[in-house]
């Protein structure tokens, strides 16, 4: 921000290095405050302000919430040693000249700052604010604000620990009982950065006399605190689905991904602003309730760590899902189409049995396909007793 009077023609804030995206704590913010004035100016004292606070505000009714918290504040006066002060201390500037008041301050060290955010409900600001004093006339002002990112490392035995976790539900028709949905979720870590595939190894079952579709999202929740209240905003980031399944199957998920967005790393060190991430798994389940099971993620700062190490980990686990999910082995494979001759190219795309969507007031809709699938080809012949005789019988 550049104040501009008419006696001013230059005041600003200017970073020694300007290509500097973020700070961390312990490094050092450096810069200088330029002025040029248009006419003779005397300035009492040139103070620098470094700040840093997050503000939570929203309105809950008729009652206005906010609620504030301090990280950084850094104060200090500013000299030129080549320019000539009065007995007072005071400073004339000229027209024609540009004026630099050097200035440097260390930022705490890691883990006593937070970084920085704007939500809808609440902000983590840091800026620099340089104010000149002049006597007998108000005090001008001009900010220069600057991004902070506290390194956060997935790479910890906590987090680098499989989770998981199992859900059910009775569906019920008009109060009468109609079977069940459930699902058992598995993934091999909880921590990731931007980039990174999640594996997701799942197994579901459905019971009730609906088609219901599985399906799993990331989702962000920013919880916000102010006057003793707490007010969460959900988001869903990316999402992936499924394969429908009718009554009485199941389905099985065995290394299914779903790639985390570029998002920011999750911030848990607020007092009053908090951004948590995590796993939603669930069912979606026509004219009732959704199935829900949420596995807490930490999003942590891109560049820590090994990312091959990761990538081969989430490799491991797909090879590792036959042995440890033995209750996801599919049925073996029928014989391939391949085999046919005959020209199988569809005239128009599939059309999905069922279109489901999220919403709650959402209807549903069957589209039956218009194409004729190709005869299965056929197995192999099978010899089979028969009154003490032999006989070949095809299956087709």
């Amino acid at each position: 921000m550049v104040a501009m009077t008419k006696r001013l023609k230059t005041f600003q804030v200017v970073f020694t290095d300007p290509s500097k995206t973020f700070y961390c704590g312990g490094d050092r913010v450096c810069g200088r405050v330029e002025v040029e004035v248009n006419e003779v100016t005397r300035v009492s004292a040139m103070k620098l302000l470094g700040l840093g606070c997050a503000k939570v505000e929203y309105a809950k009714g008729k009652q206005r919430c906010r609620q504030e918290a301090e990280y950084l504040r850094h104060e200090e006066v500013l000299l030129m040693d080549d320019q000539p002060s009065d007995s007072d201390g005071s400073v004339v500037l000229r027209p024609g000249n540009k004026y630099n008041y050097t200035f440097g301050f260390e930022l705490p060290q890691q883990g006593q700052l937070v970084s920085s955010y704007k939500g809808k409900f609440g902000y983590v600001h840091y800026y620099v604010k340089a104010m000149m004093e002049r006597p007998q006339q108000p005090t001008l002002e001009c900010k220069k604000p600057f991004e902070v990112e506290e390194p956060l490392d997935v790479n910890t035995p906590d987090l680098l620990s499989p989770t998981g976790g199992m859900k059910e539900k009775k569906v019920t028709c008009m109060f009468i009982p109609d079977g069940q949905v459930s699902l058992n979720v598995k993934i091999d870590r909880r921590g990731f950065c931007e980039g990174e595939d999640i594996c997701i190894n799942a197994k579901f079952e459905n019971t009730c006399s609906r088609i219901v579709v599985p399906k799993a999202a990331i989702i962000a929740k920013h919880i916000y605190q102010a006057n003793g209240r707490t007010k969460v905003f959900r988001q869903k980031l990316s999402s992936v689905r499924g394969n429908h399944i009718i009554s009485g199957m199941c389905d099985a998920w065995q290394g299914k991904t779903i790639r985390v967005p570029k998002i920011k790393p999750s911030m848990l060190g607020c007092n009053i602003i908090r951004v948590e991430y995590a796993l939603m798994i669930y069912i979606h389940i026509p004219g009732s309730e959704k199935l829900i099971l949420e596995l807490p993620l930490v999003i942590g700062t891109a560049g820590l760590g090994s990312r091959s190490s990761s990538v081969s980990s989430q490799e491991g686990s797909v090879s590792s899902a036959s042995q440890s999910w033995v209750s996801l082995r599919m049925p073996s494979n029928p014989p391939s189409y391949c085999d046919i001759t005959r020209d199988c190219r569809l005239d128009q795309p599939l059309t999905p049995l069922l279109d489901d969507f999220d919403g709650d007031d959402s209807p549903i809709f069957m589209n039956v396909p218009s194409f004729q699938f190709p005869p299965p080809p056929a197995y192999t012949e099978t010899e089979e007793e028969f009154n003490g005789n032999a006989r070949m019988m095809p299956v087709c």
